[in-house]
């Protein structure tokens, strides 16, 4: 005789494809092409909070610039390290601004020109200049690398800086005997408003999110100062730490929070196209599939897959079944899930209330089976065959 469990839970008919990030919460910290990022997120089924943690201040008035403009039209520099093809841009235009534009670009074309990634190569070539080297990794540390190996003693070097101070490139470069120009063409600032990067916090700090994305280093520094002053950046890094991916668009990006030992999550390619596919290949590999009633639960993020259709389940139903899911098939008493739900007190109706919800939102109330004067199961199918849990396979006895 067949066994309709597993007949029902392995069904010939292919189900429906749920979008990668379907179901999972990302947090986007980003102030510049943010929309981008979170259109590209989204169309993969992703549910996107925006908070951005910094803001882009030009410097084209500046006059630690202009100074550094003068100073090398005055003496040109052997070599130019453009950082980003944003700042490098934004220097040009200023120094055209102030009636130095071809001054400039006659300076710089007199020595050789570094672009730490293609960004700021394709900025080069736009001017009309060409760069004469790019590290693969797109990384500072590369590119002082490289420079160290081919001797800076005596050079004139000019480093346009990308928002922040660079003291370890330079400080490096100058014990090499290099002569260093800084050229600070923007600052990185906290945001004039502040309200929706505290939002974004605060939501990840409820769990109500799965990923944090950063494109860039300062957008995690600022996040992290802006914690510590409202007294919660150890709770924000233990969930960093633990629950919640921090996904980077690069290793520059990373840094800061890898010195805090956070893990990151990172692209081969400095993109934000390949940021996101990084991303689709790693959340669902952790989700979590369940063989229930006759049927396949994949828990993921703040959502559930039955049987390959998404389903929308509201927030104390979800803190309920991740509750169930730590054991299925065995009874977890009420007071536990009740202990589960934050800020119900001793009210047990608020557990009956929310696993009547719940099982309105999957769909079936043979999923979650009440156990009288005990709690509440899941009614996992151990009969079902092996179940993928993160990207493998475990047989229902393992879980």
């Amino acid at each position: 005789m067949t066994n309709p469990v597993t007949t029902t839970a392995s069904s010939e008919s292919a189900p429906p494809a749920v979008p990668a990030l379907a179901g999972f919460t990302v947090g986007v910290t980003a102030a510049r092409r943010a929309e981008e990022l979170g259109t590209m997120l989204g169309r993969r089924g992703a549910v996107v909070l925006h908070g951005p943690s910094i803001r882009i201040v030009p410097l084209a008035d500046d006059a630690d610039l202009l100074a550094a403009t003068k100073t090398l039209v005055a003496q040109p520099p052997d070599i130019t390290v453009a950082t980003t093809g944003i700042g490098f841009r934004g220097w040009v235009e200023a120094a055209e601004g102030w009636g130095l534009g071809s001054d400039l670009l006659e300076a710089l074309g007199s020595g050789t020109l570094i672009a730490r990634g293609p960004k700021a190569r394709g900025a080069i070539r736009a001017t009309g200049l060409m760069d004469a080297w790019s590290p693969e990794s797109e990384s500072s540390a590369e590119v002082l690398e490289h420079l160290l190996d081919e001797g800076v003693e005596g050079k004139r070097i000019a480093v346009q800086l990308h928002g922040e101070p660079l003291p370890d490139v330079v400080e490096a470069l100058m014990m090499a005997g290099a002569e260093v120009v800084e050229v600070p063409v923007y600052r990185w600032e906290p945001p004039a408003d502040i309200g929706p990067m505290d939002r974004l916090t605060d939501a990840v700090l409820a769990g109500g999110v799965d990923v944090l994305a950063f494109t860039s280093a300062p957008a995690a520094a600022s996040l992290l100062r802006r914690a510590d002053e409202r007294g919660v950046r150890d709770d924000l890094l233990r969930l960093l730490r633990g629950t919640v991916l921090a996904l980077c668009v690069g290793p520059v990006t990373a840094a800061p929070l890898e010195a805090l030992d956070v893990p990151t999550v990172q692209p081969h390619r400095s993109r934000l196209g390949a940021m996101v596919r990084r991303l689709e290949g790693e959340m669902p590999a952790r989700a979590r599939s369940l063989p229930v009633a006759g049927h396949w639960l994949e828990l993921r993020g703040h959502a559930v897959v039955v049987d390959g259709n998404l389903r929308e389940v509201p927030p104390n139903g979800m803190t309920l079944l991740q509750t169930l899911a730590r054991r299925p098939g065995r009874v977890v008493p009420r007071s536990e899930l009740l202990a589960a739900l934050p800020g119900k007190g001793n009210d047990e109706h608020a557990v009956e209330t929310a696993i009547a919800r719940l099982r309105a939102a999957l769909g079936n109330p043979k999923l979650v089976q009440t156990v009288v004067k005990r709690g509440y199961r899941l009614a996992l199918d151990p009969a079902a065959g092996p179940v993928p849990v993160g990207g493998h396979c475990l047989h229902g006895d393992a879980l």
